[in-house]
């Protein structure tokens, strides 16, 4: 079974449903670890840093989108830890995961067609490519 689960999250749609399956595998598991990682993309950081007029209030706003993905988790008495990374979301999570040596990475997927994936490139498509590990996409 799985002992070490990283769950990408950014507080979206996708991200919660992520989430609610990351959960179910870590009810059934027995001393899994959960960690949710939450990426603040450079080019975002840049415009919010400038919007923002206190440091605390800008981490502050970073933490709110993923309260609810901990909330899943404390409701249901699953232990986590939450780390904050910096960098374009992608090859961040990849790095990380493969530096903790997961046993399981969950991402959400926006469900982007060919064309946007391509044009836009896809978190979760760079993370199933270059992950040393299963990978479970969630839709």
């Amino acid at each position: 079974m799985y002992n070490r689960i990283l769950l990408a999250a950014d507080g979206s749609e996708y991200s919660l449903r992520a989430a609610g399956e990351t959960l179910k595998i870590a009810i059934l598991a027995k001393n899994v670890e959960v960690e949710i990682v939450f990426v603040m993309d450079y080019s975002k950081a840049k415009s919010e840093v400038l919007h923002s007029k206190d440091p605390e209030v800008l981490e502050f706003e970073r933490r709110q989108k993923i309260l609810p993905i901990e909330e899943y988790f404390s409701r249901e008495g699953v232990k986590y830890k939450t780390t904050m990374l910096h960098g374009d979301p992608g090859p961040a999570i990849v790095e990380y995961a493969n530096k903790q040596a997961c046993d399981l990475v969950v991402v959400g997927s926006r469900g982007l067609n060919s064309l946007q994936e391509m044009v836009l490139g896809s978190v979760s498509h760079k993370v199933a490519k270059r992950v040393e590990c299963p990978v479970l996409i969630v839709k």
